[in-house]
């Protein structure tokens, strides 16, 4: 007889760890100091967030509950953000500040990995500081 492999039948031996990612809009205003183009300028946005998260996977079979992910980024982050001037938050209000920023506010969270997009083509990521990578487990690469 051919056992059929389910998610519910498969056997464990250590546990088991997801990323788990929730994407998030805003708009909102911004202008980079001393930078010399168009971007030095007042203009706005529709920012796109990743948040990803790196948890274990419970006996309920879930990792992190992307409802609760959802709670947590709209009240710490989105509503701080959308339809404002982001240099009232970060005087620089670059891609890569504002990565470090939400970073910063979603502490609480086993964060793993924050992605902002200024652009539909353009984005950074962002890590954490190597103690927070360590926290997570991502190995570090050689440079």
């Amino acid at each position: 007889m051919n056992k059929q492999r389910t998610a519910d039948n498969v056997q464990r031996t250590a546990k088991t760890y997801m990323l788990v990612t929730k994407e998030f809009s805003f708009d909102a205003a911004h202008n980079l100091i001393n930078y010399h183009g168009s971007c030095e300028r007042l203009h706005g946005h529709t920012w796109k967030l990743h948040v990803t998260v790196r948890a274990p996977v419970g006996e309920d079979g879930l990792a992190f509950d992307f409802v609760e992910l959802k709670k947590v980024v709209n009240e710490k982050v989105i509503s701080r953000l959308d339809h404002g001037y982001l240099n009232d938050l970060l005087k620089q209000s670059s891609a890569e500040n504002l990565a470090v920023w939400i970073w910063e506010e979603l502490k609480e969270l086993p964060l793993y990995e924050i992605k902002v997009w200024e652009t539909p083509t353009s984005f950074v990521t962002y890590y954490g500081s190597e103690k927070d990578q360590k926290a997570v487990g991502r190995k570090q690469k050689a440079e």
